[in-house]
C-alpha cells in the first residue's frame, strides 16, 4: 500500500467524499415542513418499485420519508449507469417537475420505503406560500447536477475498478454510523448493481470485494458492511 505523509492523507480524505444534498427536508423551516407534509401522505412501496423513469413526463416530485432510491440513466442496448442513492430528506424530480421537461433519470426504490409524491401543480403552490424555499430549491438542484458530474467523473476517469470501489464504499458508508469496529452501515447493493454505479462488470465487483476483504479493507457479515479503517481504504479512493 502506498505510503503517504499527513498533508496527502488529508488531500485524499477531502478529494474522495462524494457531495452530498445533506437532506432537502432538514433545511425547511417547521412552518414549511408542516405546509409540505399536509399536501399527502406517505406511501409505502416495495423494493423494486420505479418512482418514475427517464424520458418520461414529470408528473410531480418525490420525497423520501424511509429507505434508499437509486437514481440510473439507461441506454438503449440495456446498459445502466446508476448515479447515486437517495435517503430519507431527500426529494426527487425537482428540476423536471418545476421546469415541465421530462425526467432525466430512473428512480428505483432498492429497499422498501416511504414516499411522498406531490404533483408539480401542488409544488408550486406550495412554493406561492413559502417564497423563503426557492432558494433552498435552486441551492438542491445544484448540489445534484454537482453530485451527477462527480459520479460521471468518478466512472470515467477513475483509473481502477478498486479506486472507484473504495470511494462508492466510503460515499454510502456516511449514513452509517460509528462502532468500535469502524464505520457500518446496510449494504443492500448486489454485485450487479455495485458495478453499475462503478462501470464495471460484477466478476470484476466480486473479485475486487474479495480482495478488499483478504485485506481487511472492510468486513461483511449479513447485510452489514463494516470498514475498519477509513484512512486505509481512502488510499485506494485518491484521485
Amino acid at each position: 500500500m502506498p505510503t503517504q505523509t499527513m498533508n496527502e492523507t488529508k488531500t485524499t480524505q477531502t478529494t474522495c467524499r462524494t457531495l452530498r444534498t445533506g437532506g432537502f427536508m432538514q433545511k425547511l423551516s417547521p412552518a414549511a415542513v408542516a405546509d409540505l407534509t399536509a399536501i399527502h401522505a406517505a406511501h409505502e412501496y416495495e423494493s423494486g418499485e420505479v418512482l418514475f423513469s427517464e424520458k418520461q413526463e414529470a408528473t410531480g416530485i418525490f420525497i423520501v420519508r424511509e429507505g434508499i432510491v437509486r437514481l440510473s440513466m439507461n441506454s438503449t442496448d440495456g446498459r445502466r449507469l446508476s448515479l447515486r442513492v437517495a435517503r430519507a430528506g431527500e426529494v426527487l424530480g425537482l428540476s423536471a417537475a418545476l421546469f415541465g421537461t421530462r425526467c432525466e433519470t430512473t428512480a428505483e426504490t432498492l429497499s422498501s420505503a416511504k414516499i411522498t409524491h406531490i404533483s408539480a401543480a401542488e409544488f408550486r403552490a406550495f412554493l406561492r406560500r413559502n417564497p423563503d424555499v426557492y432558494d433552498l430549491v435552486t441551492e438542491e438542484i445544484s448540489h445534484q447536477y454537482s453530485m451527477a458530474c462527480e459520479q460521471l467523473r468518478n466512472v470515467g476517469l477513475s483509473a481502477s475498478a478498486p479506486e472507484k470501489l473504495a470511494r462508492l464504499l466510503l460515499e454510502m458508508s456516511e449514513s452509517g454510523q460509528e462502532t468500535e469496529n469502524g464505520s457500518r452501515f446496510r449494504f443492500l447493493l448486489t454485485h450487479e448493481q455495485i458495478g453499475e454505479f462503478i462501470g464495471a462488470s460484477r466478476e470484476t465487483v466480486t473479485r475486487t470485494l474479495g480482495s478488499f476483504k483478504h485485506r481487511r479493507l472492510v468486513a461483511l457479515n449479513g447485510s452489514f458492511l463494516t470498514i475498519p479503517n477509513r484512512r486505509a481504504l481512502e488510499c485506494y479512493a485518491r484521485n
